[in-house]
């Protein structure tokens, strides 16, 4: 444990001694893993709990104490977690490291000796408290959140204040794609971005502010334009995909490849004082609707002006973007109504917000019962 920023005595137990001392998984890990020191595997039922020994002891510092923490990855993934976690561990104890695991899932979960079973910190407590609190959050909540893999596309007006929000709530690893550098005239409303980073790529620039906000959340820069190339694959690495882009190619083809990979999609448009937001996951079948229920096709070239045409209320891809973030965390977390089949539409000079019902198309050529469209061959 030498990563600690204090002397902690560790003794091996002798059903223990075979097995690795608590160590950081990753760079990003929010604690030092533990592993189960059992005899062969064991299996929890749903429902079940059992006492797991970790095949250590530990004497901490006076005044010091450290705290035992279920692992994202069982969390999120299997819906096994600790019961009353986060456990405090004080200078006074002496005993064995054990974990109280509960199978929160549906299925039967197998744990075996030597695999990671929880993990010891005395970070992050403090940075998540105001989740911690909300009995809608809490610790499984946030367990969740920093097991997500959120694609965002864009770095630009609506993706800085979305990567900044979902960087600060603990989305785990964070895609950002943005072929674009930093314009001068982007700093109007891209707030992610420093005037120190203009002619530098937008996802260095992403990346390094969201380093200084969280430096455990895991970026993943993609330098590119989404293309019908790269669309499928750079879909399927993630969770989730945010569509922060200001094109309509760009958004027909994300809507595309998220109903065809199965993500869903939280999507946002901006232009001049206007503002829309929805979500869709047409994937899961009705009454899911997808956007080309909305927008069957995108208009023809010119039609309608893009943002360095006809001009955007700076702040205004600061309202839209948080709460694209709101909606991001929302369905990581399965709270409250997503937006699936409806609009919001907030108008910035009215101070008004509207929802409109969008119901799926019969006849989409996506989502519909004949759809036509199977693959991305019709984008470039």
């Amino acid at each position: 444990m030498s990563d600690l920023p204090l002397a902690v005595a560790i003794s091996r137990l002798p059903h223990g001694a075979d097995l690795p001392l608590p160590d950081y998984a990753t760079a990003g890990s929010a604690g030092l893993d533990l592993v189960a020191a059992i005899e062969g595997e064991i299996t929890l039922a749903p429902g079940e709990r059992r006492l797991v020994p970790a095949g250590i002891a530990i004497a901490l510092p006076a005044g010091y104490e450290a705290q035992l923490r279920p692992r994202s990855g069982l969390a999120a993934r299997h819906g096994v977690t600790l019961v009353n976690s986060p456990g405090t561990i004080d200078a006074d104890y002496r005993g064995e490291i054990q974990a109280i695991l509960i199978n929160l899932g549906d299925a039967p979960f197998c744990l075996r000796r030597g695999e990671r079973m929880a993990q010891l910190s005395d970070a992050q407590i403090e940075r998540y408290a105001r989740h911690l609190i909300l009995d809608e959050v809490g610790e499984a909540g946030q367990e969740k959140l920093l097991a997500a893999r959120v694609l965002v596309v864009g770095a630009g007006g609506l993706g800085s204040p979305l990567l900044l929000y979902l960087a600060a709530a603990g989305i785990g690893t964070l895609g950002i794609v943005d072929d674009d550098d930093v314009d001068l005239s982007n700093l109007q409303r891209q707030v992610i971005h420093g005037e120190d980073w203009v002619g530098r790529p937008k996802v260095a620039s992403a990346g390094s502010a969201i380093a200084r906000i969280n430096p455990e959340i895991r970026v993943e820069p993609h330098h590119t334009r989404l293309t019908a190339a790269n669309a499928a694959e750079l879909v399927q690495r993630y969770d989730l995909v945010a569509d922060g882009s200001d094109n309509f190619a760009t958004r027909f083809l994300l809507t595309d490849a998220c109903h065809l990979y199965g993500r869903t999609l939280v999507s946002a448009a901006l232009l001049r004082f206007d503002a829309q937001l929805s979500t869709f996951k047409s994937h899961l079948g009705p009454p899911h609707p997808c956007y080309r229920c909305l927008f069957p096709a995108p208009p023809p070239p010119g039609l309608v002006p893009r943002c360095e045409e006809a001009g955007i209320l700076g702040a205004l891809a600061g309202t839209a973007g948080t709460l694209q973030a709101t909606e991001v965390l929302k369905e990581v977390l399965g709270l409250g109504d997503s937006l699936s089949g409806s609009l919001l539409i907030y108008d910035a000079l009215g101070t008004e917000f509207r929802k409109i019902r969008i119901p799926r198309d019969p006849a989409c050529p996506l989502c519909g019962a004949e759809a036509t469209i199977h693959d991305l061959s019709g984008h470039r």
